[in-house]
């Protein structure tokens, strides 16, 4: 058998005042049996007055019953063995002993009480009334024990709940963190891709106006206005991606799409990048909005990953799928030997990669002869209606 130290819970006022009526009221009831006893045998006055003192005695260290279970139920115990008074008291105190569950103190403490029963009820001797005496008492004495083990299951259960729901605060609170911490790493990636591809074309631009010294008047107004502008987009966008952040909610639409792609291959072609498209998607009104907001930020950042790494390459960019198929996205330029990754070398990959598991896709990226190779695959279900079309 194993002890269970844990200390029960503090009373409250109504508490201590039930478990002293307990004591008071068989204190009450034997009081009662005295005075009767000795209004026919005065000679019983002097054992019916230590019967009563015994009794105080027996109330009056309940009071540290809590602090010295043990203790206290052990010395009431004993005090019933010469007074019938100080039963109640015991009782209480018993039972707060049993509702602690500490077996190597209990188990002696009942043997204890019942002892102390057999000799009170043989004090006048043994008979037939004794054998009901014990037999009574033996019962009682079974109830309480009964009684306490009850409680103590209680307070278990009590416990055992409040636990579980601070558990479950704990968890609805990591929860609410995680999806917080998710949030921003969403806006996080957001503003990755917004401004790398941005800043990029900056300094693409800046690095002609820098190095050539060919340019015409019109040609470096053209160049320097392309700056100011992508600046600005850059200024744009990047409030937009605040803004999400500030209200704690998700980014604003409208959001960038399988449709923007043209306009992204338009822009940075007049920075100077040179792209080859192969543009292959069927049914692209049909890809969700998610799926084209993904599909768009990864062709930007393997666009903005070819100006870092192979500046002046060319870049080709292969898409293609249909619904039920998914879309599959490959990106491939040059990837000469000794290319420094620069400032945040590989972070755009890894931003990629959490995107794109986020979609519910797969990447990978590769270098093949001599081409670093950026192939990406976001699924894309069927609709119904293809599916009912595709069955007749």
């Amino acid at each position: 058998m194993q002890d269970r130290a844990e200390d029960p819970p503090p009373l409250d006022g109504p508490g201590i005042a039930l478990r002293y009526v307990c004591a008071v009221l068989p204190m009450v009831f034997y009081g009662v049996v005295l005075v009767a006893i000795v209004s026919r045998d005065h000679d019983r006055l002097v054992s019916a007055l230590v019967d009563v003192g015994l009794g105080v005695i027996g109330l009056m260290l309940m009071r540290w019953r809590r602090h010295r279970p043990w203790p206290i139920a052990l010395a009431t115990a004993l005090l019933t063995v010469y007074s019938t008074t100080a039963v109640g008291p015991a009782q209480v105190a018993y039972v707060s002993l049993g509702t602690r569950r500490r077996w190597r103190q209990f188990i002696p403490v009942a043997v204890v009480s019942w002892l102390a029963l057999v000799a009170r009820s043989s004090w006048t001797g043994v008979g037939q009334a004794t054998l009901v005496s014990v037999v009574t008492g033996t019962a009682v004495l079974g109830g309480l024990t009964v009684f306490s083990l009850y409680l103590r299951g209680r307070r278990d259960l009590a416990v055992s709940q409040r636990e579980a729901e601070l558990a479950e605060e704990r968890e609805q609170s990591q929860r609410i963190e995680q999806a917080k911490l998710a949030e921003r790493v969403k806006i996080a990636q957001e503003m990755h891709d917004v401004l790398a591809h941005r800043i990029s074309l900056v300094s693409m631009l800046a690095g002609g106006l820098a190095y050539r010294t060919d340019l015409t008047a019109e040609e470096t107004r053209e160049a320097a206005m392309a700056i100011q502008e992508n600046a600005h987009q850059s200024l744009n966008e990047l409030r937009t991606v605040l803004g999400g952040l500030r209200r704690d909610g998700g980014l604003e639409p409208p959001q960038p799409n399988l449709a923007h792609l043209d306009a992204l291959f338009a822009e940075v072609r007049a920075a100077g990048q040179l792209v080859e498209v192969d543009d292959t998607v069927d049914d692209r009104e049909l890809l969700p909005t998610q799926t084209g907001r993904h599909a768009y930020r990864i062709v930007q950042e393997a666009l903005t990953n070819a100006r870092k790494h192979a500046p002046g390459s060319r870049v080709r960019a292969e898409l293609g799928g249909r619904p039920g198929d998914g879309l599959r996205i490959r990106v491939s330029n040059p990837a000469p030997s000794g290319t420094s990754a620069g400032p945040g070398g590989r972070l755009g990959l890894v931003g990629l990669a959490e995107r794109t598991q986020m979609a519910g896709g797969t990447i990978r990226h590769t270098v093949q002869n001599g081409r670093f190779i950026l192939d990406a695959r976001l699924p894309w279900e069927a609709s119904h209606c293809d599916s009912v079309g595709d069955r007749g």
